[in-house]
Order: C-alpha cells, then sequence, then structure tokens
C-alpha cells in the first residue's frame, strides 16, 4: 500500500496545492485521484500566477473577442473558474460518496479585500454563484476583518476555506465565526450543514525563526503550532456548543494544514506530512511534497489528540526569546501582504498577455 492511502485510511484527507490546465489536460489531476489518494484541491493567487505565466493554454482565452473589455480581475475569474469547474468535476464523485466532507476545490477572493468585511462577503456570495458547482470552497482570510464575512457568508449558505490562519488564537477565531453563521442559520430555521475548513499555515513558522533559534529548535515551531491548534481543534469538537449544533444537523468546520512543504533544503522533503498524519484533518501539499510521500512516505502514530510535547516544545521557543503571539499576527500580515504582490502580478500578467497577443495577432 502507498504512503499516501496510508494517510488517507488512517483519517486524513489529502488534497493538492496546486491547479494548471496543464494538470488537467494531460491527465495528471485524475491519475493523483487515482493513484495517490488525492480527493481535494486549493488554489492562491501565487499558485494561478504561475500557471498562467509558465503556459500558454489560456492564452485563446485571454483573447476571446467576448472578454475584450473585461477588467483583467474579471478576465482572471473566468480562467480560474473554467479550471476550478474541471476540477470540481473530478472531485464530484468523492464528494458524492463521503456526502460533502470531502471532495472539494477551493478559490480565493481577491486578497485585496482582506481588510474589506463588506466587499469580502459581496465578492464571497458572487464567486459562489457564478462557481455553480456544489463542491466549490470559496477562501476567505481569517483576519479581524475577514471573521466578520465568514460568519456572514456562512449563514448566507456559501461553504468557506478560512485561509491565512497561523496560530491556535487564530484558529479559534475563526472557528467562533463559523460557529456563529450556524447557529445563526439554526435560529432563523435553515439547514445549518454548511461545510467549511480551517487553514493554518505550518512551514513559514519556521522560515521565520530559523536564524534565531538553537540548532536543536530548527524546523520544530510549526509543528509545535500545530499540536497546539489540534488540541484546540479536537477540544472544540468534544465542546458542549459544537454538540449542541451537531444535534441539529450541522457539519464540524475540518481543521487543514497548510503550506506543508519543506522549505529547509536539509530537512526531510516530508517533515510535515509525517509529523501532522491526524485523523478528521485535512493535509494540502505542493506537487512535490505529494509525490515524494507516494515514493518514500510513511505513516507512524498519528498525533496525540492532547498535542504530545507541543507545548513543551513551544516553551523552549519561549525561553529562546520567541514572541509566538506577536509573530502570529506579523505572519498573518505578511501572508495577506504576499497573497497581494502575487495578485498584482497576476493582474498585470493577464492585462500585458492580452495587450502583446492583440498586437501580435
Amino acid at each position: 500500500m502507498k504512503a499516501t492511502q496510508a494517510l488517507h485510511d488512517l483519517g486524513q484527507s489529502l488534497w493538492l496545492d496546486n491547479i494548471t490546465r496543464e494538470l488537467l489536460n494531460s491527465g495528471t489531476l485524475k491519475r493523483y485521484i487515482d493513484e495517490l489518494a488525492v480527493t481535494g484541491l486549493t488554489s492562491n493567487p501565487t499558485i494561478f500566477d504561475q500557471a498562467i505565466k509558465n503556459s500558454a493554454m489560456y492564452d485563446a482565452d485571454i483573447v476571446r473577442p467576448e472578454q475584450a473589455a473585461a477588467a483583467p480581475e474579471d478576465l482572471f475569474f473566468e480562467l480560474a473558474l473554467a479550471d476550478l469547474k474541471r476540477a470540481a468535476d473530478l472531485f464530484r464523485p468523492v464528494f458524492d460518496r463521503t456526502d460533502g466532507v470531502d471532495g472539494w476545490v477551493s478559490l480565493e477572493v481577491s486578497p485585496l479585500l482582506a481588510y474589506d468585511t463588506g466587499r469580502t462577503l459581496a465578492a464571497a456570495q458572487d464567486l459562489h454563484r457564478r462557481g455553480g458547482k456544489p463542491n466549490l470552497f470559496i477562501k476567505i482570510p481569517g483576519t479581524p476583518e475577514g471573521l466578520p464575512a465568514i460568519e456572514a457568508a456562512i449563514f448566507a449558505g456559501v461553504p468557506v476555506n478560512v485561509t491565512l490562519l497561523f496560530s491556535r488564537e487564530q484558529y479559534l477565531a475563526a472557528a467562533d465565526a463559523y460557529l456563529r453563521g450556524v447557529e445563526r442559520r439554526i435560529e432563523a430555521g435553515l439547514n445549518p450543514a454548511v461545510a467549511s475548513v480551517a487553514s493554518v499555515f505550518v512551514s513559514r513558522w519556521d522560515v521565520a525563526v530559523s536564524k534565531n533559534v538553537p540548532a536543536d529548535l530548527v524546523n520544530r515551531l510549526g509543528i509545535a503550532i500545530g499540536q497546539r491548534t489540534y488540541r484546540a481543534y479536537r477540544d472544540l469538537l468534544a465542546s458542549a456548543r459544537f454538540q449542541r449544533v451537531a444535534n441539529a444537523g450541522a457539519r464540524a468546520q475540518r481543521l487543514l494544514w497548510a503550506s506543508t512543504g519543506t522549505k529547509d533544503p536539509k530537512a526531510s522533503d516530508i517533515l510535515y506530512v509525517k509529523a501532522l498524519a491526524a485523523p478528521f484533518t485535512v493535509n494540502t501539499m505542493p506537487e512535490g511534497t505529494l509525490r515524494a510521500f507516494g515514493e518514500h512516505g510513511e505513516v507512524g502514530e498519528p498525533m496525540a489528540p492532547d498535542g504530545g510535547d507541543g507545548e513543551a516544545v513551544l516553551a523552549r521557543f519561549k525561553a529562546a526569546g520567541i514572541d509566538v503571539e506577536a509573530l502570529a499576527r506579523q505572519l498573518q500580515q505578511e501572508g495577506a501582504a504576499s497573497f497581494v504582490k502575487s495578485w498584482d502580478d497576476l493582474m498585470g500578467l493577464v492585462a500585458s498577455k492580452r495587450q502583446a497577443m492583440r498586437k501580435a495577432s
């Protein structure tokens, strides 16, 4: 049995953190589903920037006459939705078989809206409508301004992938926003089974502190944050608050591990996948990490529900001068800024490609 299938059998969903038209047209994504137990997919502005920059497969759509007057943002969403609808159809059997627990694809609202509650909600509702697929998550950042939009989107029946979470506290704030939306649906007599995942970014922690901690703590902070967050997740699932809404038909907002590709070339290329193996969670992996785990991965004991040695490790980071709460805020702000840069690059790329191709025609 391949390690990817063993990890799936342990109870964790394996999602691909990538999408390109080449993956779809070549049948590679279908092979990942069939051979590597992949049951979902995520995207972000950086992924689409690379996909469109490095391929001519989008060019014909970029210069279609009906897109001549479209703003770059509108044109991009047409390109992205075309790919994600195809991916959603590939995952639809998983979605149907699991009754909507798994088989999802994700599209992010413009990162320019990360600090604008009202426009984030409007964009999420519009993209959900335009997508027209039951297994399409709309990604909303878990910034302080994003939290009210998450609650409102859930209340409106929009499935949400909460992104840019970096700590237990940020995760719990996102979970609270999700539960408020669900509780409002129950109070209004609506079906509370609106799906959501909460995406906690892992590897960026270790990149941020790699030069400021003792050698024996290198590449350990992200995993310890994961352990702390997993304990909070398990505690929430066991709470009276969640059990009340579950009794009314609500779904759990699953915890998702994001940014699980190893950044340190000296470390194992499957470091975070092996360490974050945990039932009823999702790990969305870069393509190289997925293939590496399929080739030489191994599945050991699952993460301890109580977080294992996570708190002890975090105490050592505190002793080394790392302020985890301040760093979590910094990482979230930097993550939002990074996506804005990728978004600006993407909009410039779409506009310049369209202009260059018009001149050449």
